[in-house]
């Protein structure tokens, strides 16, 4: 029993001299924490094709004389009509 009380005592001993230490040595700065993530682009306006009415992002329309389209086939087939 005598033992097992001191080896109880010299692992606490050990365990409050590595919590000393390590508060000692330490680097006392917080750590950096990262950047937040860039917020979402906003939303894009959407158009119907003035010859097939598939709706796509506006900035992904090909323009002609009489609107906007999906592609430069649909522009070419309306503007022969």
């Amino acid at each position: 029993m005598k033992y097992l009380l001191m080896l109880a005592l010299a692992v606490l001993a050990l365990l409050w001299w590595r919590s000393l230490a390590s508060r000692g040595t330490g680097d006392k700065r917080k750590p950096a924490t990262p950047p937040p993530p860039p917020p979402p682009p906003p939303p894009q306006a959407m158009i119907a094709c003035d010859h097939c009415g598939v709706h796509l992002p506006g900035a992904d329309a090909v323009q002609g004389a009489h609107g906007a389209y999906c592609s430069p086939a649909h522009r070419q087939a309306a503007e022969k009509q």
